[in-house]
């Protein structure tokens, strides 16, 4: 198997992760993150509406972290991100970390979401 390593231009990288934390681009994040390719920030979680509002014409898609396990996102809250053109994908937040970092290291308008496992 020949492996090739991931270059991340100006993209933000989401490093690692822990119980209650993320560690994106070297820095430890306590509790839900917000990473987009610019920058990772503290997130208020799925109450927290207005910071994903925010990315309106920045980002295609949200990968959505709901921690160690796979759940569904609230009905309403999908529905108003897909209403400003930002597609959800909801997957376990180990899953969102791995694809956000694929998919930034190839340029794609792409943030995460994530709750902590």
């Amino acid at each position: 198997m020949q492996l090739t390593e991931i270059t991340y231009r100006d993209a933000v990288p989401v490093d690692g992760y822990g119980p209650g934390f993320f560690r994106v681009a070297g820095r430890v994040i306590e509790g839900p993150a917000l990473v987009t390719l610019t920058r990772a920030s503290n997130w208020g979680g799925l109450d927290d509406l207005a910071a994903l509002l925010a990315l309106e014409g920045q980002v295609d898609v949200l990968f959505l972290g709901m921690g160690a396990d796979i759940a569904h996102a609230p009905a309403a809250f999908r529905q108003a991100l897909e209403a400003v053109g930002i597609g959800v994908e909801v997957m376990s937040s180990p899953a969102a970390c791995r694809t956000y970092n694929v998919l930034a290291s190839e340029g794609r308008r792409v943030a995460a979401a994530l709750l902590p496992v």
